[in-house]
């Protein structure tokens, strides 16, 4: 499966930035993604933030290292951010020595099955210094699971935020949970999508965020 997943993204990769976030739809999800960071760690004091699955950098202006298992993506992400302590690796074995403040990781744990995500979950807890913060999202199971037609992995490991707090309530702390993407805006005009953004990130920060397709959590280190 990992082969399976890998050669997808690196042939995705030359493309992907247009393919997937220069549209309508994908420029809703990055808005809000790009949203959250931002109100979250502007007025952190975080030294070391890495972006695992970082892919081609999308969103490694919100952090100081980035890794990602894609050699194609990463060679994009390094001519974006020359500046920045990029590198090939796993999300189960973090490629640096260095402690972070901050790990986030979007779009990766939809891939993985229950195993790889605990194995995400412990690596991630090594790699953090005391009191460090790790963000990712998760596609959420209260709302109708989406598979690819293409793809069976796609989308397919889901949780509820219980299943997220029991099996981290021993090493993490919660802090915060949000949704993302509330209404289904693929079935709306492309003109008018926008338009939704605000409302649907009033409604994510509710109890109604648990219909959001996807959940990102905010978990402090023990």
């Amino acid at each position: 499966m990992k082969n399976k997943i890998l050669t997808y993204y690196d042939t995705l990769a030359k493309d992907y930035d247009k393919d997937r976030f220069e549209n309508s739809y994908g420029k809703y999800i990055d808005k809000q993604e790009r949203l959250f960071l931002h109100s979250f760690v502007k007025n952190k004091k975080f030294s070391k933030i890495l972006d695992l699955g970082c892919g081609t950098g999308r969103l490694l202006e919100f952090a100081t290292h980035g890794a990602d298992f894609s050699q194609e993506m990463i060679k994009i992400a390094r001519t974006k951010y020359p500046e920045k302590t990029i590198s090939v690796g796993e999300i189960s074995d973090i490629p640096f020595e260095a402690e972070f403040d901050c790990i986030f990781c979007f779009h990766v744990i939809m891939h993985q099955n229950k195993e790889k995500t605990q194995s995400f979950l412990n690596e991630c807890y090594k790699k953090l210094s005391s009191n460090g913060v790790l963000i990712f999202d998760f596609p959420t199971k209260t709302r109708r699971k989406v598979i690819s037609e293409q793809e069976e992995w796609h989308a397919s490991n889901t949780f509820t935020e219980k299943e997220i707090l029991d099996k981290t309530r021993n090493q993490w702390k919660p802090v915060k949970t949000v949704g993302v993407l509330f209404f289904p805006i693929h079935r709306f005009p492309k003109n008018l999508r926008r338009l939704f953004l605000p409302l649907d990130r009033m409604i994510c920060n509710t109890f109604l965020k648990k219909w959001a397709s996807y959940n990102i959590i905010v978990l402090e280190k023990k």
